[in-house]
């Protein structure tokens, strides 16, 4: 069974964490839940990660509350609609409550720029732990990130596609807004590198209507390989298209946000000749993801969403908020200070953040094979 300890947020809600506690830590003793606001996009685009994202973080909270809490107080989470899509903006609500003192802390598994947008709100009041792979740089007061980053997680890739399968000509298309672009940038640099050519080069609007016209164009540009920087649904619809005018039998795609809930939505005929890079992945072997994988589907059976790097996000930004609040004596907003030390965190894939700028999480390339991805190549 879930937990009873997580809620979804409706806006004519006024049940879900009624009570304002300004100065929210100052009753930490008076039997007070450690309040989190966990937001994920639950409509538009990226709204098809937001199973996985719920589960798993209740694979985490059903174990912070078998043990100590955060801050030795019980722990609830109340899930809102993080998608650039949603109706109420995400900032606005979150600023009401942290005025209000209704939330202790935020775990965000969003894009970044609805990260932008939460920080200029925040401001370093609460802690907040930003989980899925981003394009780096943040630097911000309180914000803490934890994803893989394009240095470790798309440079390497592109290198080692590049020798594997002699890949001359690259494509790359992503959405728009920072994240593909300051990513495509970085590969622009790594393709020089390696003297590759860079043959196509475009960023749309989410939900576009011009999806097809672009893998048209990539089809007749002469690309080896292309680069999908798409988010969710719109990485779907250019996989469908893709294998639909057969392009995958001759063109290799790789992808830093493509996961096992994509390869699902886009259809095994689809799927030949991808690769995604990340340090997640639902068949990796260590003893942590051992260990996650047996709660997770313990408590969600059959319901169980597609294990994924996304969605297990959730569960270590849970677990990482956790070890940050219980550092022994240190408070979480002098944290990244030189005297800083890393933190551990219980993490299915061996986290351990130093900084926003170091985490040491291994990271992998994978083919997808089916609705999975297997042959996991280390890279360095």
């Amino acid at each position: 069974m879930a937990s009873t300890h997580i809620h979804l947020w409706r806006s004519e809600d006024t049940t879900s964490f009624p009570y304002g506690r300004p100065g929210a830590r100052s009753n930490a003793h008076a039997g007070q839940p450690y309040r989190v606001a966990l937001l994920i996009p639950m409509c538009g685009a990226a709204g098809m990660w937001a199973p996985s994202c719920i589960a798993s973080a209740e694979v985490a909270l059903n174990e912070l509350n078998a043990s100590t809490g955060i801050a030795g107080c019980p722990v609830e989470v109340v899930v809102i609609d993080a998608a650039v899509e949603a109706e109420t903006p995400v900032e606005t609500l979150i600023d009401d409550l942290i005025s209000q003192g209704r939330i202790d802390a935020i775990v965000g598994m969003h894009i970044s720029a609805v990260r932008q947008k939460i920080i200029g709100i925040v401001r370093g009041r609460i802690p907040f732990i930003y989980t899925p792979l981003y394009e780096g740089g943040e630097a911000s007061p309180g914000v803490f990130t934890i994803g893989d980053m394009p240095a470790r997680q798309l440079g390497p890739a592109i290198g080692y596609m590049s020798r594997r399968f002699k890949l001359k000509k690259w494509a790359l298309i992503g959405n728009d807004y920072i994240w593909p672009r300051v990513s495509h940038a970085y590969a622009k640099i790594q393709l020089r590198r390696h003297h590759r050519e860079l043959v196509f080069e475009s960023y749309l609007p989410f939900n576009s209507k011009r999806i097809a016209d672009a893998v048209e164009t990539i089809g007749k540009s002469g690309a080896d390989a292309v680069l999908i920087s798409l988010v969710g649904q719109d990485a779907v619809a250019f996989n469908r298209i893709f294998g639909a005018m057969k392009l995958h039998l001759t063109t290799f795609r790789l992808s830093c946000a493509i996961e096992e809930n994509g390869l699902l939505a886009s259809g095994e005929q689809n799927l030949h000749r991808l690769f995604s890079s990340a340090s997640y992945f639902a068949g990796l072997d260590t003893p942590g993801n051992a260990e996650f994988r047996e709660k997770y589907h313990s408590l969600h059976q059959e319901r169980a969403p597609m294990l994924n790097a996304l969605g297990q996000s959730t569960y270590e930004g849970l677990h990482f908020l956790a070890s940050l609040v219980d550092q022994p004596d240190q408070d979480w907003r002098a944290h990244r200070m030189p005297s800083s030390r890393p933190i551990a965190y219980k993490s299915a894939r061996r986290g351990l953040y130093v900084t926003n700028a170091d985490n040491k999480s291994p990271v992998f390339l994978a083919r997808a094979n089916g609705f999975v991805f297997d042959d996991l190549q280390r890279l360095p």
